[in-house]
């Protein structure tokens, strides 16, 4: 008796071995299809996730270029454009204190020899809280010499002061100051900073390069103008500005003291 031939393993009742051929084929591209896709969605996961890290990055660095460069407006903290700088800002004023405002440009040699004579003065009145000590900082020198001095100590005395350090690289900066017309560099202005004992030189050089005070510091200069600076050094106690032939009734220990005194309310 014959028997029916006995079909293939793996092949369906009444199927043909060309039909299971064609559906082990089709198999092999539905999971050959499956691969592809997860490579695919993988590959734009990670092209996505580099994108948003490329992004931080660059948004990052705006945001650092907004805080430090061309596109800072803020003043340093403890000033404002028009009233200045105030140096020994921890100390408790005595009623009726006058603001002692001094109008300066690092690159000023007079104003070196103004400090060497008058800023210890200035300093002990500050520190007894009888004067409210401000410091007005401009940089037309600068324009006036073609150096590039004033600006870059001025940004190296703002970016001290982020580290409470303003008024020891003050002192340094004019103890040890270049002469008027040259261009310094940071690491010229570095100096400055280390003599103030700045911690942090890392962050004071990257303050520095970026020219992180420079927009106050321009505006700062041209306000000094408006509030009728003509030259530097100059001292406004109360409401009269010292220059010139007058700066010499305020350029002595006595008549600074004198005249702060007459100020005192």
């Amino acid at each position: 008796m014959s028997k029916k031939p006995t079909a293939q393993r793996g092949s369906r009742a009444g199927a043909t071995p060309q039909d299971s051929r064609q559906a082990k084929i089709q198999a092999a591209q539905k999971a050959s299809g499956s691969s592809a896709n997860k490579i695919t969605i993988a590959g734009i996961v990670a092209i996505l996730a580099i994108i948003a890290v490329v992004g931080g990055v660059i948004w990052n660095e705006k945001n650092n270029e907004k805080e430090a460069g061309s596109g800072n407006t803020a003043p340093p903290a403890g000033a404002t454009v028009d009233a200045g700088y105030r140096s020994f800002a921890d100390v408790t004023l005595a009623s009726g204190a006058p603001v002692v405002t001094v109008f300066e440009d690092f690159q000023c040699p007079a104003c070196k020899q103004y400090e060497a004579a008058m800023g210890s003065t200035l300093a002990q009145l500050a520190k007894d809280g009888k004067i409210d000590l401000r410091y007005h900082i401009m940089n037309f020198l600068d324009d006036k010499t073609g150096a590039k001095q004033s600006t870059p100590v001025a940004n190296g005395a703002f970016c001290a002061a982020d580290q409470g350090k303003f008024q020891e690289f003050h002192d340094a900066a004019y103890t040890a100051q270049h002469p008027e017309g040259d261009s310094v560099t940071t690491a010229d202005v570095s100096k400055f900073a280390t003599t103030a004992g700045v911690g942090d030189m890392d962050a004071w050089t990257k303050c520095v390069d970026a020219g992180k005070y420079t927009s106050y510091i321009n505006a700062s200069n041209e306000s000094a103008g408006t509030a009728g600076v003509t030259g530097t050094p100059t001292l406004k106690i109360g409401d009269k500005l010292y220059s010139g032939e007058t700066l010499g009734e305020v350029a002595t220990a006595d008549g600074l003291t004198k005249v702060v005194e007459a100020a005192t309310k």
